[in-house]
């Protein structure tokens, strides 16, 4: 028998997930000067009001507020705002010590980001370089850089096709022709049951139970420093009952340190995978 480097797929989503909060709750609403929760009261009756997708009317009222500040939003502003995004414990070292790990059983692992967040964001921050591609909302901008209109709006539904492209070795969000092509389970770069999905709660339901009625494993994480508020349960107990409805396969805390539950979890599954893939070449 032949040893073969096994590819493998870990996809996370970030607010929540990779870091406490909503990203653009980190610096872009603070240096606009306006209360977070009011942002997304009016972004939410926006789209109440015009039948609109949650994540589009977000995206205009972030242009709206900033030119009414007369504050443009440009590409490197973006990334500028991705730099100061604080990252849950263990996050600034994980990817290394998980590729490593990886490598040291014959994986070749790939991450990727799936998130209704802002991609320029997420491209700016210090974790960045680790993802082959960073699958998120983003803008189309003009000749000077400056953001001009949504070019791509990720919602929680949408999270699932995302999945299917990285199945299928689409690193891209505009090919539709072989996303809608069969291809053959064989054929496909990485198969569903070498992948893994990092998300924090139930606007990632969709692409978890996929995930897991694929083949793959759904892990849904929660930040265990925030606690149950009025008429909203805490993230753990959001989790408990993602698990206990069977929609995910585990839950552990957002700690990404070497010795916590979710690292030793992350490695258990590389080298269940490790042993499954050698046992089909038994047959």
């Amino acid at each position: 028998m032949t040893k073969r480097s096994i590819k493998i797929a870990i996809a996370y989503d970030f607010d929540g997930t990779l870091a406490p909060g909503n990203m653009q709750e980190h610096s872009f609403i603070p240096k606009l000067g306006i209360d977070k929760s009011a942002f997304w009261e009016e972004a939410n009756k926006i789209a109440i009001d015009n039948d609109a997708d949650e994540i589009l009317t977000y995206m205009q009222l972030m242009l709206k507020k900033a030119n009414e500040k007369n504050i443009p939003i440009s590409q490197k502003a973006f990334m500028d705002h991705g730099k100061e995004i604080q990252f849950f414990d263990g996050v600034d070292t994980f990817f290394d010590r998980i590729n490593d790990f990886a490598k040291s059983l014959g994986i070749d692992v790939d991450h990727y980001i799936i998130s209704s967040g802002v991609r320029d964001i997420i491209k700016g921050t210090p974790i960045a370089k680790y993802f082959k591609n960073v699958f998120a909302s983003g803008y189309i901008f003009d000749v000077n850089g400056v953001a001009v209109w949504p070019a791509l709006a990720i919602n929680y539904t949408t999270k699932t096709q995302y999945l299917f492209r990285i199945n299928k070795g689409i690193n891209n969000s505009y090919d539709n022709k072989l996303i809608n092509k069969f291809v053959e389970y064989e054929k496909r770069p990485v198969p569903f049951t070498n992948m893994i999905y990092l998300g924090d709660g139930e606007t990632d339901v969709p692409a978890m139970k996929m995930i897991k009625y694929q083949g793959g494993t759904a892990i849904a994480v929660y930040n265990p420093a925030q606690r149950k508020k009025k008429n909203k349960p805490s993230p753990k107990h959001i989790c408990e009952k993602l698990i206990e409805d069977k929609r995910v396969d585990f839950i552990a805390p957002a700690d990404y340190t070497i010795s916590s539950k979710l690292y030793l979890l992350l490695q258990t599954l590389l080298k269940k995978i490790v042993e499954e893939e050698n046992l089909k070449l038994f047959k």
